[in-house]
């Protein structure tokens, strides 16, 4: 029997060993061009915030944690993480800073206590979880946003209150800090303020500031999601709570239209069902995210009496950011992964 060579059949193996590294590389190529694109926003709350009123250390100190904030949650969406972790990390360092009104540094209540909310939900699955009124005495969260997440992952809930959802915390084994940790002196002052200033009817708000904080994020898997945390409003009382803590006025995410955190006078912001109507506008109507924000803000809220302002996002990455106000804290990382941090009206 005669042996035909075996070099031809080596070529040919070969030939289709390259073509089949070619075309893995191509699917990967692929695959990796059809990630969404990721962008971050963030905001640290809206009011009567003008130069007049800020010193130079003050907006410097705001600046640069309003920065680090979105590092933190753009180095998360950069290595692949959800938006959810994203929107979590950059909330960690507001909540942190204890020139906004979140975690350490929120604002006191009536009683001269502080009390948190706060609420986070994904874009993806339509979850959501939150917390309200939950009190610093004997120790607080040191990030209500994780008690807001956890509720999320591992409750068949979508709100906690007060000392229930403090025990809920403390059975995740999230991070408490003593009372003092969260208290400074700045709110103090205010706080003594709104007291002095009180009505008959004790309702005195601090009507300077509305220091709520929240991010919003687009991640590579194209998937979004909000959060909102806060002290609420200085001189509350009656267990008040705000929008931060309720999916719809203060924060919503849908893949299917956008994802917003909202910050202001909370009563109007409920009413109102802000951050649901932003998004609805654009799945109902088709109109585009920076005309249905504005819309939201500058003429339903605004007509309604409502002050404020959100930040928002829609699942190509683009950004809103409309407020009310003279100011509002805000900055994002967009698709290009540009840094844009503002402040005052005029920028």
């Amino acid at each position: 029997m005669t042996q035909r060579p075996l070099l031809p059949a080596m070529f040919l193996l070969m030939g289709l060993a390259l073509a089949g590294c070619q075309q893995a590389t191509q699917d990967t190529s692929a695959a990796e061009s059809a990630q969404a694109p990721i962008a971050i926003v963030i905001h640290g709350g809206a009011g009567t915030v003008t130069r007049e009123l800020m010193t130079p250390e003050k907006e410097a100190t705001i600046r640069a944690a309003l920065t680090a904030a979105l590092e933190a949650g753009y180095a998360r969406l950069a290595s692949g993480e959800s938006s959810l972790e994203a929107i979590t990390a950059a909330i960690h360092i507001l909540e942190d800073t204890p020139e906004f009104n979140a975690g350490r540094g929120a604002v006191l209540n009536f009683d001269g206590m502080i009390e948190h909310d706060a609420s986070i939900m994904d874009g993806a699955t339509g979850q959501a979880g939150a917390i309200a009124g939950v009190s610093v005495e004997n120790g607080g969260l040191r990030h209500p946003i994780d008690a807001a997440r956890a509720v999320m992952m591992h409750s068949p809930h979508v709100m906690l209150s007060g000392a229930g959802a403090k025990t809920f915390a403390e059975s995740q084994g999230l991070e408490f800090m003593a009372a003092d940790w969260f208290f400074t002196d700045d709110v103090y002052q205010r706080w003594q303020d709104a007291q002095n200033a009180q009505t008959s009817n004790a309702e005195s708000q601090d009507t300077r500031w509305y220091s709520t904080v929240g991010a919003v994020a687009l991640d590579k898997q194209g998937n979004l999601a909000a959060g909102t945390s806060t002290g609420g409003m200085t001189n509350k009382r009656w267990g008040r709570i705000g929008d931060s803590p309720i999916i719809g006025a203060g924060t919503y995410a849908n893949n299917d239209s956008c994802a917003v955190s909202a910050t202001g006078h909370g009563e109007y912001f409920i009413r109102h069902v802000v951050a649901y109507d932003i998004c609805a506008r654009m799945a109902y109507q088709g109109k585009r995210l920076t005309d249905a924000a504005d819309e939201v803000i500058n003429q339903i809220l605004l007509e309604a009496g409502g002050a404020g302002g959100v930040i928002a996002m829609d699942p190509r990455g683009n950004i809103a950011m409309p407020f009310n106000t003279p100011g509002m804290y805000r900055g994002f990382i967009d698709t290009n992964g540009q840094i844009t941090i503002a402040i005052y009206g005029d920028e």
